[in-house]
Formats: structure tokens, sequence, C-alpha cells
């Protein structure tokens, strides 16, 4: 939760780049009679949406399932549409959830009535970095450089650009005001994709965006990376642009920033989802997880591709949900006093 201007879920659960797996039960008993759908609670473009596209083509290419895997984009009220079409999918095996931060953040925002725990946790597939980016044109060259000039010009003189309002890229841009006295004008999108090329068009002078929506931009010369809003450095070093690498790019801690923040990428269930349908799914990703392609999405999007389930998962969202309230409170979003309690 955020102390003393810091912003940080990394004290949710201790876990490494290599992640942590659990065993699941041997025989499959159950498989899909139908084609599944991966319902996706944002727009088309940003981070979830890549990845449930991926996993929809590696499923297929791969033939992990004898039934297609079917993404539907559902973004209507950040990512309430969804999130309420999984919740009244009661007991169906045949539809699953990608989620993000939303999965707190949109129920605390808004009053929505919809709670995690009304869904069955399939697996982490990761943890995502969020970056301060600038367009390449920019003259401020380091984080501390855009900083000062932000407060030097003046409060809403500078536009940051985000996913949502009252979500994930708004909670850290409330932090980094909070943190160092720059005030911004926020500016939302309905998606990363749409946010990095806004960026590009120089609509707006910054961004809070994750590595793999703006990672395309940064080796087109389009994009600067600033600063990385984690408590480590990323360890992928292979160059993306310019000679720099993932783990080239500083901690906004480095610069003063203390503002630290990890996404969720995870797969949900519809409530009351059987174990032996949860278990054939979690040995779905596992084989994902394996294939050369997820690895490079993994390395180029520079993801903490930590895999978690069963009741290591549960602990890690049910910590997640408690830090977000304090995070919502902090940046005065709470939709009400007793948001987000179930």
């Amino acid at each position: 939760m955020a102390q003393s201007g810091c912003l940080s879920l990394l004290s949710v659960v201790a876990v490494g780049w290599l992640g942590a797996m659990a065993p699941v039960s041997g025989a499959m008993a159950w498989e899909p009679a139908k084609p599944v759908e991966l319902i996706v609670p944002a727009g088309t473009g940003g981070g979830a949406d890549q990845i449930a596209r991926l996993l929809q083509d590696l499923v297929h290419k791969h033939g992990f399932m004898k039934q297609t895997l079917a993404v539907v984009n559902r973004s209507g009220g950040a990512g309430a549409e969804g999130f309420l079409a999984i919740k009244d999918a009661k007991s169906d095996p045949h539809k699953l959830v990608i989620s993000l931060s939303n999965l707190f953040t949109t129920p605390l925002a808004t009053g929505v009535p919809f709670h995690w725990t009304e869904l069955t946790p399939v697996a982490m597939l990761g943890l995502d970095q969020f970056v301060l980016w600038v367009h390449a044109d920019s003259r401020h060259r380091t984080a501390e450089d855009y900083l000062t000039a932000v407060k030097a010009a003046g409060p809403k003189r500078f536009k940051m650009g985000g996913t949502g309002a009252k979500q994930e890229d708004h909670i850290i841009t409330a932090a980094l005001e909070k943190a160092t006295g720059a005030k911004f004008t926020y500016v939302p999108f309905k998606g990363g994709g749409e946010v990095a090329v806004q960026l590009v068009g120089k609509h707006i002078d910054s961004s809070v965006n994750n590595p793999i929506e703006a990672v395309a931009h940064w080796r087109a010369g389009k994009l600067r990376p600033l600063c990385v809003f984690n408590a480590q450095r990323m360890p992928y070093t292979e160059k993306i642009a310019a000679g720099r690498s993932w783990a080239d790019i500083p901690l906004c801690k480095e610069a003063g920033i203390p503002v630290d923040y990890l996404m969720l990428r995870g797969i949900f269930a519809a409530p009351g989802v059987q174990p032996a349908a949860v278990d054939y799914y979690v040995e779905v990703f596992r084989k994902v997880r394996e294939t050369p392609e997820w690895k490079k999405f993994m390395v180029d999007g520079a993801f903490n591709p930590v895999f978690l389930i069963g009741e290591p998962y549960r602990q890690w969202i049910e910590q997640a949900g408690i830090n977000h309230i304090g995070l919502m409170k902090d940046a005065g979003f709470l939709a009400n006093k007793g948001a987000g309690r179930k």
C-alpha cells in the first residue's frame, strides 16, 4: 500500500523472475465440450488483448485444446462489462477472463456489483511493468529533467496519457504527483495501444504504459523510456533501440520518485467451476508457457514471467485486493467508503 509517497505492490508476495510452480493433478478427467470464450475486459491493442490473442494463436497452433479459444473484448465500463459477463456465467467452464488491475480498480472506482472472490482463480501468467515514456524528440533525456520541466511549467500544463480513468495508469500518475509535486493533466484512453499511438503523434507529452504496449514504437525510434516504476531493474539485456535494453532503463526510484507498481496478468474462470476444469486449463497454460513464442513474448515485453496457481495464486490476489483499497483511497478514487469490501 502507499506509504510515505511510495506506491508499491511488490510486498504482496515474494516472487522471483523465474516464478513459482505448483503441481496439478495428473489425469485430466475433463475437457471442453464446445468452443471456449476468453473475455478481455479491456480494449484492443493493449497488453491484455495482446496476451489473449497470443494465447489463442498458440493454443491453436500447437493443438493444446481440441476446441477453439475465442477472444472477445468487453471493455465497457472500464472492464465492468467483461467481469459481469464472467460473473453471470455461473458454473460454465467454457468461459474465461484475462485480468489486469481493473479486477480491483473498476469495482472500487465505480461501485459496480462485482468482487474478485466471485470468480474462480486459474493461473497467474505473469506480472507487468510500467514505464514513464516521452516522445523520442523530447528534449528531456531523464526522468529528473522531465519532472523539473513539468513543475516549472505550472500545474496541468503537461499532458500524461494512460489507459482509463481511476485505473492503474491513473493511480501511478496520482502517486507520481504526490511524490514529486508535479501536476499533470491526465488524459484517459481506451487501451495501452492507443496511448502509445497518441504519444507517437505528440498529442500528449508523456505516458505511463506497459513495455509491450510501447516497445514497437521504441524500436522504431519514436518513443523514449525515462524510468521504470519497479523496485529492481528489469533483467533483459537484449538491445532494443538506440543501443539500450530494458535493463538499461533506470528505476524511477533512482530519479527520486518513490513509486513502484506491478500489474497482474492472470486468468480466472466463472464462479463455481469445478476443480477438474481448472486443472485442465492450468495444464494448457503450462504448455503455452513452454513454447518459444511465449518465452520470446515475455522477453520482448519485459514481463516478470512468474506462474502461480492454487492457494499461492489466491493469496496473492487477496493481498493485492487489500493493497488496492489503500492505493485507491490515497488517490481519492474510491466510489464510497465501503467499496471493494465483500
